[in-house]
């Protein structure tokens, strides 16, 4: 692990962040989690899929 990280580690434990940048940072996970789900079950709508065009040499 670079030692780096362990500064910030170490800058949090004396620092931590407020409860609304928490909560902030969880609700953009559940959005982005909800979004690969919601992709999951119901697949990508036709006009983002991508054609494959094929070249002749």
């Amino acid at each position: 692990m670079n030692p780096r990280w362990f500064m910030r580690m170490s800058k949090w434990a004396r620092n931590p962040p407020s409860a609304k940048r928490v909560k902030l940072v969880f609700a953009v996970v559940a959005i982005c989690v909800l979004l690969v789900a919601i992709e999951k079950l119901f697949g990508m709508p036709e006009w983002m899929q991508i054609e494959r065009i094929r070249f002749r040499p």
